[in-house]
């Protein structure tokens, strides 16, 4: 989340950087859309303090045994107002909270700007692109036909966007999954963790999932989410947490099955095993980087 001292401060810095991403004028709505707030801060602070001043009056005119109803009376009217005032700066607390989760991070100035990714830039090239004496063979039509993968009989148990994985290719999945878990826990020092498979709504705003990425998650009836990536549960550990500065850094890593509904990927890369409803992940957290065992 964007830090409002930033906004307030320096708001044109903030728009020319957000309208990279496409946001127009963002840090000048959320700039006024404070200013509101705060406004209404300090009325309800001043209500408050008048309250306050009043009980005390009340307080003094009893105990002199004088008549204080025109006070009381007061007070009461300034009780119905001060209700009124909490709501009003609740629905603008709300309100700026939901304009600045819904804002990305602003891009490095090296980042280059384009709508899509052809407007990449490569930064560098590790090895050499193979060349094949013949036409290599996609992976969901290797392992179909190998006995690997089973794509019909998932969409019959499941629908689309499934697969089954069988004999050798299952454990390959599983013995990828113990070596990862292995390496790092026996040679750098991340602490092995199982964590819940379903969050909260606070779990997923933490980690960026929420609000933009609503409609690409699943959510139980419950209200809970089932997690798209192991970092949602594993950065989570520490949320609202004050963590001593000798304990840093915390590095955990977990081997969960990751859901995705993929709402916005319709006809995009989707053929065989990518972008599937369930797959799995390896994930270390320590700066929030994840090895990816299968899917996307």
């Amino acid at each position: 989340m964007l830090d409002l001292k930033a906004i307030r401060e320096t708001p044109q810095v903030v728009d020319r950087a957000l309208a990279r991403r496409g946001i127009s004028l963002a840090a000048t709505n959320l700039h006024s859309l404070e200013t509101q707030r705060r406004d209404q801060q300090t009325v309800l602070q001043q209500i408050q303090a008048r309250r306050n001043d009043i009980s005390r009056q009340v307080g003094e005119m009893k105990r002199r045994g004088e008549n204080a109803d025109a006070l009381m009376a007061e007070v009461a009217s300034l009780k119905d107002q001060m209700a009124a005032a909490e709501a009003e700066e609740k629905k603008l607390s709300d309100a700026l909270e939901a304009e600045l989760s819904r804002l990305p991070n602003m891009p490095a100035d090296d980042v280059p700007d384009g709508k899509d990714e052809t407007a990449n830039t490569v930064v560098r090239t590790v090895g050499q692109i193979r060349n094949f004496s013949f036409t290599p063979r996609e992976h969901d039509e290797l392992g179909p036909q190998l006995g690997l993968m089973d794509f019909e009989t998932a969409a019959k148990l499941s629908g689309a966007r499934f697969v089954v994985l069988k004999g050798a290719l299952a454990r390959l999945e599983r013995a990828l999954a113990s070596f990862m878990l292995d390496l790092h826990t026996r040679e750098f020092g991340y602490t092995e963790v199982a964590p819940p498979l379903m969050v909260r709504d606070e779990s997923l705003y933490g980690t960026g999932q929420l609000p933009k990425f609503a409609d690409d998650l699943f959510r139980t009836t419950a209200g809970l989410w089932l997690i798209p990536t192991a970092e949602v549960s594993l950065t989570n550990l520490v949320a609202d947490t004050i963590v001593d500065e000798d304990q840093l850094p915390i590095r955990v890593t977990a081997y969960t099955p990751c859901f995705r509904s993929e709402a916005g990927a319709a006809g995009k890369d989707t053929r065989g095993m990518i972008r599937q409803h369930q797959f799995t992940i390896l994930c270390r957290n320590r700066t929030c980087r994840s090895s990816i065992i299968r899917g996307t």
